[in-house]
């Protein structure tokens, strides 16, 4: 038995609140938005201690894997297992499954620190001091979750209310309170002994499974049996998709948290954000002196109190007060900062209509095993991208049936095969790829590898590719 933390990460969340930058198929927790991290890089910064912790245990979507691994690569950390689920299952399935996990290889015993892939954490003394008291709980034999004292009567958490006090410094949980209107959250910061829910949990895996078995069974029996039934693929662990999908979805709060005489909350003051909104985002960030957060390539002139982002255009703003105005490589949102928290009602719009699903699902940069493309420009007949290949890697050996490519390296060199030749392309050279010639690409060298690629034929779809072999399983 360890007598450190094992953090499990959940890593598996689709959200679109903070679009455009934000998608299905690109969720916020992999996005760099302030800084030189992703959240989910600074998570894993923040259970590095290896005096406190062993490494993290990561819960994800079989869709973001590759991204799991190479943010977890670029920070030099090594996950104790990744595990893939099969679909959508909610919190409950995820933490039994992942408690489970960690019971068969660490026992019981083990204690478990349960925490989002895409919550803003400043991680200093104060939370520290709280994982210490949380684990000294958790190690007694309660359900801890924390609690983070409220700055403002925010409408847009969940809250707790703390009963007496447990030995340690710890409180019992008196009760839940789903998200309020404001003038309840008004009321309950007026009272006092009520704070927001932060999503946070620290419990001993057997505790967990325990709870679970005694308060969602079929939770409990499907992420048992996932896990006994779970294949290696790679350096991932694939839960049993026919298990997997017999959990009910269900929260872990609503499964087990609200129902058990053992939970306990720890009042904690560090500063915290799920970063739901980009208001939320501009409250944490580094503001000028007209109060305006600015990220990428922004210009303001008479402008206060807002939030400008760019991840492309240059964005001047002129005479405006309280606002976002965020530009990614496709689409720019404009809106007032208190109304962000709404943004999710505009993403549902834009993907009621043909015309705009596309905007909310996939993001002009995708991430690939190899590195990944960005679209620069979509034609009839004709598409470019940019390519970038990670240091030793390479793409598949695969051909199209319904396109030619032209490649020109721009940064690094590339290793080209086509068909039966290799051969070596350097900056500022060219490789033409025939319609139907098998065909891969590899950086050999140190450095990131970028080609601009030119397609052109009848069909452009990324699902024209047959590969032939395949270092990553896809073939």
């Amino acid at each position: 038995m360890t007598k450190k933390i094992i953090p499990v990460i959940m890593a598996g969340g689709k959200g679109t609140r903070l679009w455009p930058l934000s998608r299905a198929s690109a969720p916020k927790q992999f996005i760099q938005f302030v800084g030189d991290r992703t959240l989910f890089q600074a998570t894993l910064s923040r259970v590095s201690d290896p005096d406190l912790y062993e490494p993290p245990v990561v819960v994800t979507n079989e869709d973001f894997r590759f991204l799991v691994a190479e943010q977890a690569r670029e920070l030099g950390v090594t996950l104790a297992g990744t595990l893939l689920e099969p679909m959508a299952r909610n919190t409950a399935a995820a933490i039994a499954a992942a408690a489970a996990f960690v019971a068969d290889r660490s026992g019981e015993d083990a204690v478990l620190q349960v925490l989002a892939s895409d919550h803003e954490i400043v991680a200093d003394e104060r939370y520290f001091q709280a994982i210490q008291t949380a684990r000294d709980t958790a190690r007694a034999g309660k359900l801890v979750t924390f609690g983070i004292d409220p700055a403002e009567p925010a409408t847009g958490y969940g809250y707790i209310e703390i009963g007496q006090a447990l030995p340690g410094g710890a409180h019992a949980v008196k009760a839940f309170v789903e998200k309020p209107v404001l003038a309840e959250a008004e009321r309950m910061l007026a009272q006092g002994g009520f704070y927001w829910n932060s999503g946070i949990f620290m419990f001993t895996a057997g505790q967990v499974l325990q709870e679970m078995e005694a308060y969602a069974s079929e939770v409990a029996a499907a992420a048992r049996e996932s896990v006994e039934k779970a294949v290696a693929d790679l350096d991932f662990i694939r839960l049993d998709a026919s298990a997997f999908a017999r959990s009910p979805d269900i929260s872990v709060d609503y499964a087990i948290m609200e129902k058990t005489g053992n939970a306990a909350v720890v009042p904690s003051s560090f500063t915290w954000s799920d970063l739901g909104s980009w208001d939320a985002v501009w409250k944490l960030g580094a503001r000028d002196e007209a109060g305006n957060v600015t990220s990428g390539n922004a210009t303001l002139l008479d402008t206060k109190n807002s939030l400008v982002m760019s991840r492309t255009s240059h964005l001047a703003v002129q005479g405006l007060e309280n606002v976002a105005v965020i530009a990614s490589e496709d689409a720019v949102y404009v809106g007032r900062l208190e109304n962000s928290q709404n943004v999710g009602k505009l993403v549902k719009q834009l993907a009621a209509a043909k015309a705009t699903s596309a905007l909310t699902q996939s993001h002009p940069t995708s991430y690939r095993p190899w590195g990944g493309y960005t679209s620069i420009l979509n034609g009839d007949r004709f598409q470019v991208k940019r390519l970038f290949v990670l240091p030793g890697k390479k793409l598949s050996l695969q051909k199209h049936h319904h396109r030619s490519e032209h490649w020109i390296c721009v940064k690094g060199t590339a290793e080209v095969t086509v068909g039966d030749e290799v051969k070596t392309v350097r900056e500022n050279e060219s490789v033409y790829i025939p319609q139907g010639e098998l065909h891969r690409l590899a950086n050999p060298g140190k450095i990131l590898l970028e080609m601009i690629e030119v397609q052109t034929g009848s069909y452009l779809g990324e699902d024209d590719i047959i590969r032939i072999v395949d270092e990553f399983g896809r073939s």
